[in-house]
């Protein structure tokens, strides 16, 4: 048995999912080439996310188990994460972290309504002794005060600044640390990166959304 499939966290993950499952986009009246833009612009990130504060974001339960394999195959102790939303995505990791022995969890949102749920549901998870969460833009939170190394890096925030958020870290990443970027899609220029063979990374679209890539040194 794991963390992840006893109580709190398993009947906890199993209420959220369906609150997200009944949640309505306050954007559906965008269009997609509309959405698309708004997802893509590095200026307009800010208020476009801002009118999101109330929608979940969420990740699948897939995705969500394909983070802890991930994070309990590769031993992580140091994970950093960007974009908390509810905290659905850090439940996960930080299981994993509980299941390895122990770590550290940062993880950063700039929503303070997000901010506050996500701690909620940590602490009803009994994960929240593993997990700091700053509150702010990921380009000034991220920015300082990190670890020395980092075993794995979760991007699922603001897409168009995917590749500025790597930047910030990327020096403090062990060789083989995992990079997952959901919906990097959306993040051509992440996209580009990661996958050229000179940017130090080995990397693969996984299922439908995730990017998964590798440190190589």
């Amino acid at each position: 048995m794991t963390t992840l499939t006893n109580a709190p966290l398993a009947p906890l993950l199993a209420r959220l999912f369906e609150e997200a499952n009944a949640a309505t986009s306050p954007v559906a009246g965008l269009s997609h080439e509309e959405r698309a833009r708004l997802i893509n612009s590095k200026t307009e990130y800010v208020d476009f996310y801002g009118r999101l504060k109330d929608l979940w974001l969420a990740i699948s339960p897939e995705t969500g188990t394909l983070l802890y394999m991930l994070a309990r195959s590769s031993g992580a102790r140091i994970i950093i994460e960007f974009g908390t939303s509810f905290g659905i995505s850090t439940l996960y990791l930080a299981a994993a972290l509980r299941d390895n022995g122990g770590g550290r969890l940062i993880t950063t949102e700039f929503e303070p309504s997000k901010v506050m749920r996500a701690k909620a549901n940590l602490t009803e998870g009994g994960l929240i002794d593993l997990v700091e969460i700053r509150e702010g833009d990921a380009l000034e939170t991220l920015s300082t005060d990190l670890p020395e190394t980092i075993d794995l890096l979760l991007l699922d925030g603001a897409k168009a600044i995917y590749p500025e958020i790597l930047s910030l870290v990327e020096s403090r990443l062990r060789p083989g640390a995992l990079v997952i970027a959901d919906n990097a899609d959306f993040s051509p220029e992440y996209l580009e990166r990661v996958r050229s063979p000179a940017s130090g990374y080995m990397s693969t679209p996984f299922g439908e959304d995730v990017e998964l890539s590798v440190r190589l040194g």
